[in-house]
């Protein structure tokens, strides 16, 4: 028989997923001899035997890789016939600045709950895992992905762990953070004053103390959590109190998914996407209400599915099938890793906190995501999908993407990949700033990254910016709704000019003011900015943003002038009992700290407090989220509007108060706004196209997680024969920023 020997390279994600030992397997099969290893770059096979037999095992690599895996090549080439004895695995080898892809935190897996109730060793082992699931990024240090480069390092493996990772048949082959209840990290429970270390007494206890209305701090994946009986408003109520939340609706965690179908709508994509591995937080109708202190006036839930061993072993002692499920941190500071500072942030309020010996490396957040015309859209991109990279078309490397202020992330390159961070927070305290920076460092590391240029928003204020100046390196200042655009235009590989549409808050534009209702044509270098919502002003700054009644009144004196108050509407009426209404209105016409804004999101929340459902927001986009709660779809009817250059808002809002004034539903009001700002998408797309000839439309910024908006306004410019992109990879607020600026100064600096 003719022998041959092949050197194979793979690259993707095929690291922390059980890969080696799937190739290793399937090897063994094909009676090819030689080895696998992992290098900080790839995997790499040297196979020899049969041609015909090394062709088959590409073949099968390709259709029988472990499910996690992604592969995005697989290069052979000839090599010197070698004269082996068996295939094994090889030890991993450091060669380069290169990396491979990360596996991002994987749920837990059938196979591991079988074992748990039947293997003698594990039997209710709580942090069971093999290769096709548990911890991954949480836990890794360094590549390349080796148990001594992880939070597992300090465990060592018992006899019959080690057998089991050094058996090719065994489903643990070389899985990294195996372990057993002999050998590995275990529960700890401070409840009553008593440290508890029996897992059959801790699930017991904290199913008990949850369902009799108690509260338990909890560690996850990535971060601890927060739970409590979703059904008891008693200890909902407390927990708003303990995490200092007033409005925010919670997650929840559902015992499965056909359950959760009783309180919420659920389709195909939405039940796969709950199943995944990755077990998103997903964003769903909901279809009966649990409770008015879960989601305060919306009509969207989110829930997850158990994804570590011990949410599973938890659901079983629980009589509740739906436990509030939230981040284990204070409003607005970084979900909390730390064991001690679990005890010192939670123990005084809670029931109890239930922490595990293995320490979290890397914090992450749970990600949220929703579905609109049938593509899995982002809010939050972290546990499950970070550190994936986005795949560009343009060399990034050393370039970083300082992000923006809400929703803050970075982004890094690497050749050809951005590697975005997981969700950091809003960038506005010390305690996420260092958590940011933190991040950024072990990012440097892990993915061997030396920077050579940072870029960053205008806005001089940020946090982000700050760093940015701070860092030394050479800066590049992007605009804001710029960046947006090029974050679409990065992850779905667009050149050429675009037509982009920009609705969101807050962003500093090149003139001064705060822009965010932009319409632009960009490229991944330069933008234009062809038209946008006229400007009004924005009483008091950034107070406006958390008291929408100064909005809407910078909105009325700006459209009415000394006539403000000439409509008969409950709004007015709710002004004049404000203390010292008289003098802002003073400042507005003086022009003292009222700068000017063209903003959609300031017109939704404007809009909200003239209907009176949000004249003081609770918290960030809470204004828009429940006027899109209100909706009726099936309402057709829109306002009138000017297409001028700037967009004239006056005739809109003006029909609006109409109806105000003449009673008419409150829906009713709100589904034509809606219709109105989806028509006035279209409109000025459609003007754009005949005067430039672009059909290629660009839809990001906030205003865009507004699910009915998004759906209308792809729908309506495919309809209407436009090429249209949104977000998909990265979410289309303020967390894809980073994206964006990291592809402009890319392609700026491109020879």
């Amino acid at each position: 028989m003719t022998k041959a020997s092949s050197l194979i390279t793979i690259s993707g994600l095929v690291q922390g997923v059980g890969f080696r030992p799937a190739v290793y397997r399937i090897a063994c099969e094909l009676g090819i001899k030689g080895w696998v290893k992992n290098t900080n770059e790839n995997v790499i096979i040297c196979a020899t035997g049969d041609p015909a037999q090394i062709e088959k095992l590409t073949q099968r690599i390709r259709i029988e890789h472990p499910p996690a895996a992604v592969i995005e090549s697989i290069r052979e080439e000839p090599a010197a016939l070698t004269e082996v004895q068996d295939f094994h695995i090889a030890s991993s080898q450091s060669t380069s600045s290169g990396i491979t892809r990360i596996s991002p935190d994987i749920s837990v897996c059938g196979d591991c709950l079988n074992d748990q109730k039947n293997q003698q060793h594990r039997l209710n082992y709580p942090l069971i895992n093999c290769t096709n699931c548990g911890p991954r990024f949480s836990i890794i240090k360094s590549l390349p992905y080796d148990r001594s480069q992880t939070t597992m390092t300090g465990f060592d493996m018992c006899t019959q762990c080690r057998q089991e990772y050094r058996d090719s048949g065994n489903r643990r082959f070389h899985a990294q953070p195996v372990a057993c209840n002999q050998c590995g990290p275990g529960y700890l429970m401070h409840y009553q004053e008593e440290k508890i270390t029996s897992i059959q007494e801790i699930i017991s206890k904290t199913a008990g103390l949850v369902d009799n209305g108690g509260i338990a701090a909890l560690k996850g994946t990535g971060g601890y959590n927060l739970i409590c009986n979703a059904f008891d408003p008693h200890p909902v109520e407390k927990l708003r109190t303990l995490k200092n939340r007033d409005h925010k609706p919670f997650a929840l965690m559902g015992r499965s998914s056909e359950l959760i179908k009783k309180y919420a709508c659920l389709n195909d994509q939405e039940m796969q996407l709950l199943n995944s591995w990755q077990r998103p937080i997903v964003l769903l109708e909901e279809k009966q209400k649990i409770g008015e202190g879960i989601n305060p006036g919306l009509d969207k839930i989110g829930i997850l599915l158990p994804c570590m061993p011990f949410h599973f072993q938890l659901f079983e002692y629980l009589k509740t099938d739906l436990i509030v499920f939230t981040s284990g941190n204070l409003s607005d500071e970084p979900v909390t890793i730390s064991d001690s500072q679990a005890l010192k942030l939670f123990l005084p309020g809670t029931d109890a906190v239930i922490s595990y010996n293995r320490e979290i490396h890397n914090r992450v957040d749970d990600s949220v995501v929703f579905v609109s015309n049938g593509k899995n859209r982002f809010i939050r991109r972290s546990r499950g999908y970070a550190p994936s990279p986005v795949k560009v078309d343009f060399n990034c490397e050393g370039i970083i993407g300082a992000g923006a202020e809400l929703a803050s992330t970075f982004a890094i390159g690497k050749e050809r990949e951005a590697i975005l961070s997981q969700h950091t927070g809003d960038l506005k305290n010390p305690e996420t700033l260092e958590f940011y920076e933190e991040s950024l460092n072990r990012f440097g590391k892990l993915f061997r990254f030396r920077p050579k240029l940072i870029a960053c928003d205008l806005h001089p204020d940020y946090l982000s910016s700050r760093f940015a100046e701070s860092t030394g390196l050479p800066l590049i200042k992007i605009q804001h709704h710029h960046a947006h655009i090029a974050s679409v235009m990065a992850e779905h590989r667009l050149e050429k000019e675009v037509i982009g549409i920009s609705l969101d808050g807050t962003g500093l534009g090149d003139d001064g003011h705060i822009w965010g209702g932009e319409f632009l044509i960009c490229d991944l270098k330069n933008y234009e900015r062809i038209n946008h919502y006229e400007y009004r002003p924005l009483p008091g700054g950034d107070k406006a943003i958390k008291e929408p009644w100064r909005n809407a009144l910078g909105l009325l004196s700006h459209f009415f002038g000394a006539q403000w108050d000439r409509f008969d509407i409950p709004f007015i009426h709710f002004i004049k009992r404000q203390p010292n209404y008289e003098l802002l209105l003073q400042a507005i016409g003086k022009k003292i700290n009222c700068p000017l804004t063209s903003s959609a999101g300031r017109l939704f929340d404007a809009v909200a407090a003239l209907l009176m459902i949000c004249p003081v927001a609770g918290h960030h986009a809470q204004a828009p989220m429940l006027l899109e709660a209100k909706l009726y779809p099936e309402i057709k009817e829109e306002y009138s509007f000017a297409i001028k250059s700037p967009v004239e808002l006056k005739p809109m809002i003006t029909d609006l108060l109409g109806d105000i004034e003449k009673k008419k539903d409150l829906g009713f009001i709100i589904t034509r706004f809606h219709n109105t700002i989806v028509s006035l998408n279209f409109a000025i797309a459609c003007r754009i196209r005949k005067e430039r000839g672009i059909n290629r439309v660009v839809l990001s910024g906030g205003v865009f997680q507004n699910r009915y908006i998004l759906d209308k306004t792809e729908n309506r410019l495919n309809e209407n024969g436009f090429e249209t992109y949104s977000n998909q990879q990265v979410p289309v607020n303020d967390a894809g920023i980073s994206l964006g600026q990291l592809a402009i100064a890319a392609c700026r600096i491109k020879k």
